[in-house]
């Protein structure tokens, strides 16, 4: 029995509802609880003050009485679901399910429930899920499109101004997103790559049509080597679910031969090829070095250690689910961090000094213009 309720229910209390297991009603809360149906009812929906003793006579008598507050009820009294849309590319990727969890942390904090859909990179997925997600009525999205520029369920949800923040996708002028900063972190990963002797780069990346943040990240990269005074570095598209890396890998190096540094768009992504490039048996860092990106733990338990873009996912995550519950609340944004400081680099056994062999002047090839 519950401390506040330990004693013998009165006859304001429907004794039916208690002991002949008839379904309890709000009144009944109230009557245990000792205050009206309109305080149970902001306690409950977590929509007005309540002071803490009287919070917990309501949540005691809640438990005690077995009662089950209606959520169809709750929205036809709020005019909401208390429901939020999340749409994200992969689950695969652990630096999505990282954020994912920081997104469910804050709004089940702040009493709502997060419907989740990942796309699998599929533009018409994404599309059809956010319509989906629209037609369930949620009171809210924090979501990873394809491109933020050219998603079409992205401007159905603002055309019709749910509250909505943006997850690792860089904002248009429009909207809000918490994110890295794409570029900049590729800039760094090419000055890792020349203060280790690298001069001949590629970049492996998910198809451009399904991610912007890749390529941000290959902008960013090409920028770093026409820095740099570097050739223009190599290009590899795949599809996540590609399964023929070797086959691929095979192809571009044998057209790309004097590579000795590889920088991947995702952490995942690096892995696939460091593991590729044994089976071609190409030993990582001797032969080439990899360098990926988001930071995920596992980078760290593998042999060789993973050099990597190191982010936040799960603070991004929690980030812009306030941001959505300010919108909704009709309060101040919460304040972000610097995009400088939104990435740091990782330090890691895949990424070496390339030691050249008889270098000369012709082995560094001008930026093409």
């Amino acid at each position: 029995m519950l401390k506040f309720f330990s004693g013998i229910y009165d006859g304001n209390v429907s004794i039916r509802s208690v002991f002949l297991k008839q379904p309890s009603t709000i009144k009944d809360v109230a009557k245990l609880a000792q205050c009206g149906v309109a305080t149970v009812s902001r306690v409950l929906n977590n929509t007005g003050p309540a002071s803490a003793e009287t919070r917990e006579r309501v949540l005691d008598a809640v438990e005690t009485l077995q009662f089950e507050f209606s959520e169809v009820g709750r929205s036809l009294q709020s005019n909401t679901t208390r429901t939020i849309g999340c749409v994200i590319p992969s689950l695969a990727n652990p630096v999505y399910a990282d954020a994912v969890q920081g997104v469910q942390e804050t709004f089940h904090k702040a009493g709502y429930q997060t419907l989740l859909v990942c796309t699998n990179y599929d533009t018409e997925v994404e599309t059809q899920a956010i319509r989906t997600l629209m037609a369930k009525q949620v009171d809210g999205f924090v979501l990873t499109v394809s491109d933020a520029l050219s998603s079409q369920g992205l401007r159905s949800i603002q055309n019709r101004e749910i509250p909505h923040c943006l997850l690792f996708n860089r904002a248009p002028a429009d909207a809000q997103s918490w994110a890295v900063d794409d570029y900049s972190a590729a800039l760094k990963v090419v000055d890792e790559f020349v203060s280790m002797g690298h001069v001949h780069l590629g970049f492996l990346a998910l198809k451009f049509k399904t991610s912007d943040r890749a390529r941000q990240r290959y902008k960013g990269f090409i920028e770093g080597c026409f820095t740099n005074k570097l050739e223009r570095p190599a290009l590899l598209e795949i599809a996540e679910d590609t399964e023929n890396l070797d086959v691929l890998l095979t192809n571009f190096l044998r057209e790309n031969p004097s590579i000795t540094g590889i920088f991947a768009s995702n952490d995942i992504l690096a892995l696939a090829t460091i593991r590729s490039l044994r089976t071609l048996q190409l030993q990582v860092p001797k032969d080439i070095s990899v360098v990926g990106f988001d930071g995920i733990r596992v980078g760290e338990m593998v042999e060789p250690s993973l050099a990597t873009i190191a982010t936040e996912p799960r603070m991004l995550g929690q980030g812009a689910a306030q941001t959505v519950l300010s919108f909704i609340n009709d309060l101040p944004l919460p304040e972000q961090p610097d995009l400088t400081l939104s990435f740091s680099f990782r330090n890691g056994g895949s990424l070496a000094p390339h030691v050249a062999e008889n270098l000369g002047d012709d082995d560094v090839t001008a930026f093409p213009t």
